[in-house]
C-alpha cells in the first residue's frame, strides 16, 4: 500500500531561528514592561488591570483571547473536511459581541462584580449558584479551551519542528507562565495587542501565498470538488470498505446554510444554535467579559467590541479558506482517510484534517516568512492560554478560595491564583487524548460539541437574570441543575460509545446521538429557560431592593441596594481585616529588613507581583474610601459615534451572511 510523503520540512535554518526569537523577546519585553508599569499588587490592580484599558487593547485582546491555536488548527482542518460552513461560527459573533457591549457589561459594571460567579451571587443571593458555575466554567476551560489549544499548538510545532507532542506543550507553557503569571491582566493585555498584529499579519501573508499556489479563489471553487486521496484505490477490499462520502468533498462545500436534516452543519444549528452557544461564550465566559471589565468607560467597551467584530470577519478569509487550499494541494496527507496511513502522517487514524494548517506553512512558506508563520502560531497559543490561565485564576480564588479561607489577603490570594493555574495545566495536559481522538479528529466540532452540552443552561440563566426581575434563585437553580443533566444525558454517553469515525461509526443510540449538537443546544436552551420561569414564578420573588443595579432595567438606579450576599461578604471583609491588622506589625519590621536586602531579591519581588511592604503598610493605613456608584455614562458625541459603527458593522455581517449563505 501506497502511503502519503511523510518528509516534513522542518524549521533549522537562521533566518526562521532570528524571527522566531526575535518574536518572543519582543513579546516577553512587552511583558515586562507592562509588569512593571502597572499595579499588580491588588486584586484588581492583577486581575482588572486597574480598569485602565483604552478600547484599542479592549479590542485587540478580546480577539486575540478568542483565537487561539484551536482556531488556526480546528477552524482550517474542519474546512478542509466539509467546507466553509464553520466560518458561520466567526461570523455570528459579529452580532453576539454588540449584545456583549451593548445589554450585559452595562449591567455587569453597574454590579460592581470582578467575576461571573460573583454577578450571579449578588443577583440570586445564597453560594450554591455561583459556586455550580465557577466549577462548571473551570471544566469548560480545561476540556474545550485549554487541552484544546495545547494540542492544537503541539501539532502545529510537530509539523514544523518535528518535537515530541508533549516536549512541545511543556516548552509553551513555560513560556506563557513567564508573563502571564508575573503581570496579571495589564500584561496580558499589552502583549495581546501586540500579538494580535502579529497573528493577522501572519496569517494575510499566508493567505496571499496559498491562493497564488492554488491559483486563486476561482480556482479555489474549481478544484475543491475534486480533492481526493489518491490511495483509496490500493486498499485490500477484504480488509474493509470505505463509503465514497468519507473521502469525497461535499456537494455543499461552499454554502453556509445547508440542509437541516443531511448537513453536516444544519442551518437551523447554525443560525440558532451556534448563538446560544456564541451568547454563552461572549457574554457571560470570565474570560471574555474579564477584558471588558478592564476598560475605562462603557464607550471603550462599545468601541473594543465593535473592532473585535470587525476583526472576527477575517478568519473565513485567513484560515477557513486556506484549509481548504490545503487539501487540494496536499489530499493524500490532509484528506486521509485510511486509517493505517492516517497513523503514519499525524499520528491518530480517525483522520489528518487538523494538520491543514501547519501543512501549508511549512510546505509553501519560504525561509523567515515560515518562522514568521511559526511566530504566529505560538502569538495566537500564548495569547489564549495566558488570557484562559488569568481568568481561571480569578475564578478560582474569588469564588472558591475565599469560601474555603474567607479571611485570605490579597496577598494569598494572588498567590493562590497562580499555583492553581500549574494545577489546571497538569490536568489538561492529560486530556488532549481524549481531544486528538473526538468527533472524527475534527477539532473545531470537538469545542462546540462540548460546549453545546454545557454552556445552554448556563446561558439562558444569565440572559433570565440580566432582563428578567421576577427570577429568582430557585428558580436558576433548578434550571441549572435541569440543564446539567440533560447535557450529560448526551455527553456521557458519547463518550462511553465514543464520536467514531466515516469509516467505523459510533454504537451510540440514534436515540441518544442522533439529533446534532446544535440542535440538541437549541432543545437544551429552551427546555432551561421554560424550567427556571415555571419555578420562579411559582416562588417567592426577589424585591426591587436587592436588584438595584442589576439588571438591566435598574442600571441607572441610584437608590442603595442591600445585596443578599451582604452578610457573607461582610463577614468575608472582616475576616480580612483582622488577618491584614495582624500582618501590620509584620509588614512594619520587614520594611527595614527589605530595605537592607540585595538588589536581586528586591527585583525578584516586584517579579513575582507582591508590592513592597512600604506601599502594603501604607495602603493598610489608608482609610477606606466610601464606595462610589459605578459610572456609565457616555458623552453623546462618543455614544453616537459607537452606535452608528454597530449599525454599519451588522449591516457588513448580514451582506457576508447573505452572500455565502
Amino acid at each position: 500500500m501506497e502511503t502519503p510523503s511523510s518528509n516534513k520540512v522542518i524549521i533549522n535554518n537562521p533566518a526562521d531561528i532570528c524571527v522566531i526569537l526575535g518574536y518572543f523577546i519582543m513579546v516577553i519585553g512587552v511583558g515586562i514592561w507592562s509588569m512593571f508599569r502597572t499595579n499588580r499588587g491588588t486584586v484588581r490592580g492583577y486581575f482588572l488591570a486597574g480598569r485602565t484599558m483604552t478600547w484599542g487593547p479592549v479590542g485587540a485582546s478580546l480577539f486575540a483571547s478568542n483565537i487561539g491555536s484551536g482556531h488556526f488548527v480546528g477552524l482550517a482542518g474542519t474546512a478542509a473536511a466539509s467546507g466553509i460552513a464553520v466560518g458561520g461560527f466567526e461570523w455570528t459573533a459579529l452580532f453576539i459581541v454588540l449584545l456583549l457591549g451593548w445589554l450585559f457589561v452595562p449591567v455587569y459594571l453597574t454590579a460592581g462584580v470582578i467575576t461571573m460567579p460573583q454577578y450571579l451571587k449578588k443577583r440570586f443571593g445564597g453560594t450554591r449558584i455561583s459556586l455550580y458555575l465557577s466549577v462548571v466554567s473551570l471544566f469548560l476551560y480545561i476540556f474545550t479551551k485549554i487541552s484544546v489549544d495545547m494540542f492544537a499548538g503541539a501539532v502545529f510545532i510537530q509539523q514544523a519542528l518535528g518535537w515530541n507532542i508533549y516536549l512541545a506543550v511543556v516548552s509553551l507553557l513555560c513560556i506563557t507562565a513567564l508573563y502571564t503569571v508575573t503581570g496579571g491582566l495589564a500584561a496580558l493585555m499589552y502583549t495581546d495587542t501586540v500579538q494580535t498584529f502579529v497573528i493577522i499579519v501572519g496569517a494575510v501573508v499566508l493567505s496571499g501565498f496559498s491562493f497564488a499556489k492554488v491559483g486563486g479563489y476561482s480556482a479555489l471553487l474549481d478544484r475543491y470538488s475534486s480533492a481526493m486521496p489518491s490511495n483509496i484505490s490500493s486498499l485490500d477490499p477484504q480488509s474493509y470498505s470505505i463509503p465514497t462520502h468519507c473521502y469525497t468533498p461535499r456537494q455543499d462545500a461552499f454554502s453556509l446554510l445547508r440542509d437541516p436534516v443531511t448537513g453536516d452543519l444544519p442551518w437551523p444549528g447554525m443560525l440558532f444554535g451556534s448563538f446560544i452557544v456564541g451568547s454563552w461564550y461572549w457574554c457571560t465566559d470570565q474570560v471574555i467579559v474579564q477584558r471588558c471589565l478592564a476598560a475605562r468607560s462603557l464607550t471603550d467597551v462599545k468601541a473594543g467590541c465593535i473592532m473585535c467584530g470587525y476583526l472576527k470577519v477575517l478568519p473565513m478569509f485567513l484560515m477557513v479558506f486556506p484549509g481548504m487550499i490545503s487539501r487540494i494541494l496536499y489530499p493524500d496527507e490532509v484528506g486521509c482517510v485510511v486509517p493505517e496511513v492516517c497513523k503514519e502522517v499525524c499520528g491518530t487514524a480517525v483522520g489528518c484534517s487538523n494538520i491543514a494548517y501547519p501543512k501549508l506553512v511549512v510546505s509553501i512558506m519560504p525561509n523567515g516568512l515560515r518562522g514568521l508563520m511559526l511566530a504566529v502560531m505560538l502569538a495566537a497559543l500564548m495569547s489564549s492560554l495566558a488570557s484562559i490561565f488569568n481568568s481561571s485564576s480569578t475564578l478560582f480564588t474569588m469564588d472558591i478560595w475565599t469560601r474555603v479561607r474567607p479571611q485570605a489577603t490579597e496577598r494569598e490570594l494572588i498567590i493562590v491564583g497562580r499555583v492553581w493555574v500549574l494545577c489546571i495545566v497538569a490536568v489538561s495536559i492529560c486530556w488532549i487524548p481524549v481531544v486528538q481522538a473526538a468527533q472524527s479528529g475534527q477539532l473545531f466540532d470537538y469545542i462546540q460539541s462540548i460546549s453545546s452540552y454545557l454552556a445552554p443552561p448556563i446561558a439562558a440563566v444569565f440572559l433570565l437574570a440580566v432582563f428578567i426581575k421576577r427570577i429568582n434563585e430557585t428558580g436558576a437553580f433548578w434550571g441549572l441543575m435541569g440543564g446539567l443533566l440533560m447535557g450529560l444525558c448526551r455527553m456521557l454517553p458519547e463518550f462511553w460509545f465514543g464520536t467514531g469515525s466515516c469509516i467505523f461509526p459510533s454504537d451510540c443510540p440514534f436515540l441518544i446521538c442522533g439529533i446534532h449538537y446544535l440542535h440538541f443546544a437549541i432543545i437544551l436552551f429552551f427546555c432551561t429557560l421554560v424550567l427556571v420561569l415555571l419555578i420562579s414564578y411559582c416562588t417567592q420573588p426577589i424585591e426591587d431592593q436587592h436588584l438595584y443595579r442589576l439588571v438591566f432595567s435598574l442600571r441607572h438606579s441610584k437608590e442603595e441596594r442591600k445585596d443578599l450576599d451582604w452578610e457573607q461578604e461582610e463577614k468575608g471583609r472582616t475576616a480580612r481585616r483582622e488577618a491584614e491588622g495582624k500582618m501590620r506589625e509584620n509588614n512594619s519590621r520587614e520594611v527595614a529588613e527589605e530595605e537592607g536586602k540585595s538588589g536581586i531579591c528586591g527585583v525578584l519581588g516586584r517579579f513575582c507581583g507582591g508590592s513592597d511592604s512600604t506601599s502594603q503598610v501604607q495602603a493598610q493605613d489608608t482609610p477606606e474610601a466610601p464606595e462610589k456608584l459605578p459610572d456609565i455614562s457616555e458623552a453623546p458625541v462618543w455614544k453616537h459615534t459607537v452606535d452608528c459603527n454597530a449599525l454599519i458593522m451588522m449591516a457588513v455581517a448580514c451582506f457576508m451572511w447573505g452572500y455565502y449563505a
